[in-house]
């Protein structure tokens, strides 16, 4: 055996053996680490087996959650297959330390294989280079904020793709090689099993075959040491989302929230202690320890540890972000990488409180001659059993690891308004926390499925519940659907305003009619809808349509509350559940069955939301109705007369609550469709794209004084289409958008005949132009 291939048999062996040695350690680590979560509740995550695992080849296969960004998405695809099909390749380049001949066992040179295997060694190395140079075009030095890397750790993120790179690269010159050797020994066909990387050996066909053998091994030993040289970096650093999401992903996609593959929006979850709904009617039996919402992040369940390690750090959700697109600190991807950096710092001291909390008993003492490393494990669980599971109890013992990560580990997970110590500083800025609109965009383009929303509703829940931290604003929130039962503070009496100058009668339940078994719909008119003036117009519009079709309905009154959504999304979960219980009680005593909206918000919260307490209803949005009842005849726009402007040009606005938490896309447009005399343009930011108009997740209640405003970023948008109106499918979007084209006008920016009309007006205007000169009730936004 020559001299060279003994040394390479050294350290190939040295490095595979370190290398996977070293990286399984971390990988049972890992699991370690996903325990420190709380639990789930039983068949919550892991129910419909079948259906989750077809769920999962279905994304990673077919790349259905990548499928948005198309280039990189076939890029990723073929550096994804080529990761798992070229494995063996670093078997066979073990084996080629030995013997520069060498051959996997049973495949040998079966060539279906080794097309297979210089096909992705190809196509990978092409798509490593491509997502190479978009990560440079994308590069945050060029783009600023504007690029989805900025914030992102760029040296992991090179160092993965030049190791697929150097790997890819050893593949293709190994074959060139392997194909100068078998040419030598007689092979036949040669192209045939060599059909992309013959011309690399014609390159080294002068050369002696003891000089090929000499070179297969030395590449065999770079691509095993680029190889294990990998392993070992991922498994000292157990941050590196965008190495360690190729093996996690596929957890975390098979453990999402719903099997079937759709993405985890639509309902909060409700609060668990011990994987356990809380019972909020009996509070004061429930345990001192129970954590209301997310204090710690211990608090995190198993499956939030999860997202936080997966977290590839490509940004996609970042650049969907409308808090970020207006210059706030808020950054989906960021805060996931810093809830990830903080539950990795804090994991030593949990683990170690959790064995010593386990045991019961003080570690026992070391002998004096025990080495440096058994002292700093044994000072650990000291300070572990001392402290418990909280650190700050024990700053002076913290000293077992580095200081950036005992600053890490000591810090509070989100911090206080005004920072003037270090230790104040949180992990999650509250201004970042504050600033989401729970619109979901960060949700819907994560392409190994986070659940952002409901961790960022889990934080504050305990800043609302146990801290009492939250913006002034909500005080007023709060205090008014607590003693007025609606966010504006209105008295219950005026519900019923809104059809006062209607010409026929709306039927009330409880006055004109004893329960909903006697009518076809609840018209459930929502709070913006009763008490907002330009919501009650859509109020009035929608009346007027289902009275015109002959739809039989009915509302209720004063009886109505506010659904509760504006106070789960601000975190006060007690707030939500007593609206919430209350209105189901009433709607199941009322024998409701089939309820029609307005309101985004009121559509998501009674259809998803209310089943958790045993509200389950049909539940339909207005333009789902009213657009069935245009293909049914029973609602026939007509045409502009002559002399009139033959075309309007109309744009529409995906509300958040309706597009991608329901999926509720083409009803409106399809409405829209059918009006005559209209030319409907499509923003560039639609449907599952849609930016948010800012009103969600409470954020309509709250001022905004950090950045742009979102409500403005989107009316320009909008405007810039040309668009004479601008449609909406809720009251929260008709105040935003309305707002936002105020202030465009009062600039100049914007024509003062542009307006913001509900899509329900727009169809009504249709259906009166046959009924003579009387017009609708719709408004050009005031200068």
């Amino acid at each position: 055996m020559h001299p060279l291939q003994i040394v390479a048999i050294v350290i190939g062996v040295a490095a595979t053996i370190i290398g996977w040695s070293m990286f399984l350690t971390r990988a049972g680590k890992f699991v370690s680490y996903f325990r420190l979560g709380a639990p789930t509740a039983k068949g919550e995550r892991t129910s419909q087996a079948g259906l989750r695992t077809a769920t999962l080849f279905r994304e990673f296969l077919g790349h259905t959650r990548m499928a948005k960004l198309p280039i990189v998405a076939i890029a990723h695809w073929f550096t994804m297959i080529s990761f798992g099909v070229l494995v063996l390749t670093l078997a066979q380049a073990t084996m080629q330390l030995f013997d520069p001949h060498a051959v996997l066992p049973l495949i040998g040179h079966f060539f279906p294989y080794e097309w297979i295997t210089e096909f992705f060694a190809v196509t990978g190395l092409i798509g490593i280079i491509a997502l190479i140079v978009i990560r440079q075009q994308k590069h945050p030095r060029k783009l600023d904020r504007k690029s989805r890397f900025f914030g992102s750790t760029f040296w992991e993120a090179y160092y993965v793709e030049f190791t697929i790179l150097g790997v890819a690269l050893c593949i293709a010159l190994l074959r060139g090689l392997e194909y100068v050797l078998q040419g030598r020994a007689g092979q036949e066909n040669l192209v045939l099993h060599f059909p992309l990387t013959f011309w690399i050996g014609e390159l080294f066909s002068g050369l002696s075959t003891g000089a090929v053998e000499a070179l297969i091994v030395v590449i065999a030993l770079i691509k095993i040491l680029i190889s294990y040289a990998w392993m070992v970096t991922v498994a000292l650093t157990p941050t590196m989302g965008v190495a360690w999401h190729r093996f996690l992903a596929f957890f975390n996609i098979w453990f999402k929230r719903h099997a079937d593959g759709k993405v985890s929006l639509g309902p909060l979850q409700p609060m668990k202690h011990n994987g356990e709904d809380i019972d909020f009617e009996n509070m004061e039996e429930m345990d001192e320890d129970v954590a209301l919402g997310v204090g710690k992040v211990e608090d995190f369940t198993w499956k939030g540890l999860l997202d936080f390690s997966t977290c590839t750090e490509c940004g996609r959700c970042q650049s969907q972000c409308p808090a970020w697109n207006t210059e706030k600190p808020l950054s989906p991807k960021l805060m996931i990488m810093s809830l990830r950096n903080h539950a990795n710092a804090k994991a030593p001291w949990l683990q170690a409180a959790q064995k010593a909390q386990d045991q019961a008993t003080p570690p026992a003492p070391l002998p004096e001659d025990a080495d440096r490393k058994a002292q700093k494990a044994h000072a650990k669980e000291l300070a572990a059993y001392n402290a418990i599971s909280d650190p700050h109890e024990n700053l002076d013992l913290l000293g077992t690891l580095s200081e950036v990560a005992q600053t890490e580990a000591v810090r509070p997970l989100v911090g206080a308004q005004d920072v003037e110590e270090l230790t104040e500083l949180g992990v999650i800025d509250p201004d970042a926390l504050w600033a989401c609109t729970t619109c979901g965009a960060c949700v819907e383009q994560c392409p190994v499925d986070i659940e952002h929303v409901d961790h960022f509703v889990d934080m504050r829940r305990y800043q609302v519940l146990i801290e009492s931290a939250f913006p002034t604003e909500l005080s007023g929130l709060f205090k008014n659907l607590e003693n007025k039962q609606n966010p504006w503070g209105m008295s219950q009496r005026k519900r019923m305003e809104w059809a006062k100058d209607l010409d026929f009668e709306v039927k009330q339940v409880g006055a004109d009619i004893e329960d909903l078994g006697e009518t076809e719909y609840l018209f459930w008119v929502g709070c913006a809808g009763a008490f907002e003036d330009r919501a009650m117009k859509t109020t009035r519009a929608v009346a007027e349509l289902l009275h015109h079709a002959e739809v039989d309905f009915a509302v209720l009154g004063d009886g109505e509350s506010c659904t509760g959504d504006p106070a789960r999304r601000a975190g006060n979960e007690f707030l939500f559940q007593m609206l919430a219980q209350a209105n189901v009680e009433v709607l199941n005593e009322m024998k409701a069955r089939k309820i029609v909206v307005t309101c985004a918000h009121c559509f998501n919260t009674i259809a998803n939301e209310y089943p958790q307490l045993g509200g389950k209803f049909e539940v339909v949005h207005h333009t789902q109705l009213l657009n069935k009842l245009v293909r049914e005849k029973r609602l026939v726009p007509v045409a502009p007369a002559e002399g009139e402007q033959v075309t309007t040009p109309v744009t529409y606005h995906d509300p958040c609550y309706l597009g991608r938490h329901n999926g509720i896309y083409s009803p409106p447009r399809e409405l829209i469709g059918s009006l005559p005399g209209v030319e409907y343009r499509e923003m560039e930011r639609s449907q599952e794209r849609s930016f948010c108009c800012g009103a969600g997740g409470a954020r309509m209640w709250m001022e905004e004084t950090i950045g742009s405003r979102i409500n403005i970023n989107r009316t320009k948008e909008a405007v810039a289409t040309g668009a004479e109106q601008i449609a909406i499918g809720c009251p929260f979007c008709r105040v935003m958008l309305s707002d936002g084209l105020t202030q465009e006008q009062s600039e100049g920016n914007a024509s003062e005949g542009v307006e913001v009309l509900d899509v329900a007006q727009m169809l009504l205007a249709g259906i009166k132009r046959g009924q003579g000169p009387a017009a609708p009730d719709t408004e050009k936004v005031p200068v």
